[in-house]
């Protein structure tokens, strides 16, 4: 990593060389130059208006589709404050949420209001901001369905209102700039019954318990489906299933699934996860894209 760089003051918190590995889900990788949480969205307009443009900066929520490679993560890194995650019910069904909430959070205040379409959202393992920014989606239905406007402060600061349109919605991606973050959401629901709504929740999460590595050192669904497949049945045919790079694994339970077995290297599973994709193109003929975000450094 290069020398740490000069950076405003910020009201909020900041820590220089700060070991991402401890809250990345996979639990490896460098160091960012800067960790910084924002007490406040204008806080971090404020910051960004100030920070010199030729530092790098992006956005980490919870870490659980993200491998953060061992060189560390130069310039600043952005975590928003679980005060920046609040969930509010709206009229008309309309929810906000501030982007640090996580996606179980917003399906449960969405349940416990009685507005359905939101359930799909207790099966993905990150936050609201992530959701938005990827187009996260679970059991048939993505962000994209219910998804109003955003609120994102830009690179220079701007604090601007995107509608749903203006994300360029496709499958796993949306046209928010990687230097972006996104601090709120509206989502529109559905009158629903709680009843129906909350079973609904507890089947993708008894769903994902039975067919997913929910207790191990993973990042979440590691490739995207390609168009006509699934990303797991090519890698399942392709002789993949159990593959092992030193502790770095490929799931025997979810072969879409990459595994941290205790000592791997951001290095070992990125580097297995590039073999599963040689073996996939080697025997179907079909190229795998990574959909877990490779951010940072190589060495």
């Amino acid at each position: 990593m290069n020398a740490l760089p000069a950076i405003p003051n910020i009201n909020g918190k900041v820590e220089a060389n700060s070991n991402l590995a401890k809250f990345i889900w996979f639990r490896t990788g460098g160091p960012a130059q800067y960790l910084v949480r924002p007490e406040s969205v204008d806080a971090l307009s404020q910051f960004l208006e100030n920070l010199d443009a030729n530092i790098p900066v992006m956005a980490i929520g919870v870490g659980s589709n993200m491998i953060v490679r061992d060189g560390g993560v130069d310039g600043v890194v952005f975590r928003l404050p679980k005060s920046m995650g609040k969930v509010e019910i709206l009229a008309d069904n309309k929810m906000r949420s501030g982007g640090a909430a996580m996606g179980i959070s917003l399906a449960s205040a969405a349940r416990d209001a009685g507005i359905a379409g939101l359930e799909f959202q207790r099966g993905i393992p990150g936050t609201v901001g992530g959701a938005v920014r990827m187009n996260a989606g679970a059991y048939g239905d993505e962000t994209a369905d219910i998804l109003v406007q955003a609120t994102l402060v830009l690179r220079s600061g701007e604090i601007v209102t995107w509608a749903k349109d203006d994300f360029e919605y496709r499958y796993r991606h949306s046209a928010v700039p990687k230097d972006a973050v996104i601090v709120e959401a509206i989502f529109q629901g559905r009158a629903g019954d709680r009843i129906e709504i909350g079973a609904k929740m507890d089947k993708i999460a008894a769903d994902r318990e039975a067919s997913q590595p929910l207790r191990c050192r993973t990042g979440g669904s590691t490739f995207k489906n390609p168009e006509g497949h699934k990303a797991w049945e090519l890698v399942d045919a392709a002789g993949c299933r159990g593959l092992q790079f030193g502790d770095a694994q490929v799931s025997e339970k979810h072969t879409n699934f990459l595994l941290n077995l205790g000592d791997a290297t951001s290095a070992d599973i990125e580097a297995l996860g590039e073999e599963v994709r040689r073996r996939v193109y080697q025997h179907s003929g079909v190229s795998l894209e990574w959909e877990v975000q490779r951010v940072g450094n190589k060495d």
